[in-house]
């Protein structure tokens, strides 16, 4: 038993670090069953309490999830595994990995030399000119800016805030389907995750209100531009969903406006001073270049100080090297044009490939940023058809919990040309493999 899965160690913490290097190196796939308890305590003879913990404590990291009778099995996305995408193979054309265009970005030009600040880098971790940019690009927006800060990026302002806030075995509202970065995120600090629903106008009212009845203490949604779906708030939904957050006041609200500058649809934010805990992120990857690690951080002053107190123990700040190269893009106006012109193409592209669609029955969603999600009966079916084709977009399974099935394509290098190409290669792939989703 033990030797058939590698598993060895004859305390709590042995077999737990015996399971994980299983799965870091491949020989526990995601979704495969380990022992039950008792069968594996007989194996390696220690007490089943010992195997017991030894599971908990992987249940906690991330590594494992229990299915009740289902037992006990990798995650599939288990935090001790690399989550890059496949490597595309040669001859295909991309359109699985979510980023922006590069001919839409501007050019990268760190400054020669960055003027000191006063004191240590610690005593003064944000440049004034950043920060002052930052209050005005998130201003504009109707986001309050009292209590503003920077991180090395969304996902990185986003696990600081999580962990800072939250204890291992709590738990979080995230979007269904979602961010698939974000839902591996989730388990690997230890946080359980309560799937709430998600249509063209974000996260369903109602949905969100079970989530935070069965004890979700914060939830993480995005206004617009939302991955895989390309969801955007609408002034009635961002109301909606600000009358059930009221009745949670207790619980943190974190808004990810990962693509603000490009998403191709008005900013509707949570953020409006209703909620007493409330954090909106915002990045410049998308628009200005994805080695610029860099993100904004709005929020209540309590959740500021919990943010910046975890971050002065860990990276200290933000490199100001990467500060006044924000900053110059961010006062640039000839950027200003540039990233505007990039929106009005995002969205060309996006809606090229949603009519195109359309006008052979199929149905999909992509009403903001730089993606189209088209629900399917069958993912393997359809990724599979579409490579045949010389397409290489992305299976839907990384991006749901409980929702149904689907594939994303990222649509910012698709020309309106290729769109309609696609989406009769698309059209033909459907129907040979039977998995139209509800058609």
């Amino acid at each position: 038993m033990a030797e058939q899965y590698g598993i060895v160690g004859g305390t709590a913490r042995e077999i737990s670090a015996s399971v994980e290097s299983g799965v870091a190196d491949g020989a526990l796939r995601p979704g495969a069953s380990l022992p039950p308890v008792r069968r594996l305590a007989e194996a390696l003879g220690v007490s089943a309490g010992t195997v017991a913990a030894a599971y908990k404590e992987l249940r906690v990291r991330g590594v494992v999830v229990t299915l009740g009778r289902g037992g006990t099995v990798v995650a599939s996305a288990p935090a001790v595994t690399s989550r890059r995408p496949p490597r595309v193979p040669a001859g295909l054309r991309d359109l699985a990995g979510g980023h922006p265009d590069p001919d839409r970005l501007p050019a990268l030009t760190p400054p020669a030399r960055v003027e000191p600040v006063p004191g240590s880098h610690r005593a003064s971790p944000r440049l004034a000119a950043l920060e002052g940019a930052a209050r005005a690009w998130l201003g504009r927006d109707g986001v309050p800016t009292d209590a503003v800060t920077f991180a090395h990026g969304a996902l990185d302002c986003i696990a600081r805030l999580l962990s800072a806030e939250l204890r291992p075995g709590d738990a979080v509202a995230v979007e269904d389907p979602g961010f698939h970065h974000l839902l591996d995120l989730v388990p690997a600090l230890g946080l359980r995750m309560l799937p709430v629903t998600v249509d063209d106008e974000g996260m369903r009212p109602e949905a969100l209100r079970s989530a935070l009845r069965a004890g979700a203490r914060a939830v993480v949604c995005s206004p617009r531009g939302q991955s895989p779906l390309g969801a955007r708030f609408t002034p009635d939904r961002r109301d909606e969903l600000l009358s059930v957050l009221r009745d949670f006041p207790d619980t943190l609200v974190v808004e990810d406006d990962h693509n603000a500058d490009i998403a191709g649809a008005d900013a509707v934010t949570l953020a409006s001073g209703e909620l007493p805990r409330w954090a909106h992120v915002r990045t410049v990857s998308k628009h200005l270049g994805i080695d610029l690690r860099w993100a904004a951080l709005a929020c209540d002053a309590a959740t500021l100080a919990r943010h910046d107190g975890r971050m002065l123990l860990t990276s200290g700040w933000v490199s100001h090297i990467l500060q006044a190269t924000v900053a110059g893009l961010l006062t640039d106006p000839e950027v200003t044009r540039l990233v505007a012109r990039a929106a009005r193409t995002y969205t060309v592209r996006r809606e090229a490939l949603g009519a195109a669609l359309a006008e052979r029955g199929i149905a999909s969603h992509g009403s903001s940023g730089l993606n189209v999600w088209v629900p399917v009966r069958d993912e393997s079916a359809v990724v599979n058809g579409l490579r045949t084709r010389g397409w290489w977009i992305a299976a839907g399974t990384r991006f749901r919990i409980a929702s149904p099935p689907g594939v994303r394509v990222t649509t910012a290098t698709l020309t309106p040309a290729e769109a309609s190409t696609l989406a009769g290669d698309f059209a033909e792939v459907l129907a040979d493999s039977q998995a139209v989703y509800g058609g």
